[in-house]
């Protein structure tokens, strides 16, 4: 069993309130969980309102599957034009029997 993750240190456009915020964050957390049928949550700068961090977990029977999941929701993330993907980090492991 593999176990993967990925965090996205989010900018966002043109947002003045954290009320502005949760209507951009909110509706792209739902696409990746919908899309990609990811776990995904807001996970970093919850009290800034042009800063996010969205988290998104994985659990997948092969590697490839799950670099595959990670790279695509990567990829429609950073294609968003509201928002200006800073930086990505990834983990990925394998779990170990016993």
């Amino acid at each position: 069993m593999w176990i993967g993750w990925i965090e996205f240190d989010l900018l966002l456009g043109d947002v003045h309130s954290l009320k502005e915020k949760r209507s951009v964050i909110r509706p792209l957390v739902a696409e990746i969980r919908r899309r990609f049928q990811l776990s995904a949550a807001e996970v970093d700068h919850l009290d800034l309102h042009r800063r996010a961090g969205i988290g998104i977990a994985c659990v997948s029977p092969d590697q490839a599957h799950l670099t595959e999941l990670l790279d695509a929701s990567e990829q429609f993330v950073a294609y968003r034009p509201e928002l200006e993907l800073l930086s990505a980090r990834r983990g990925v492991r394998r779990s170990q029997d016993g």
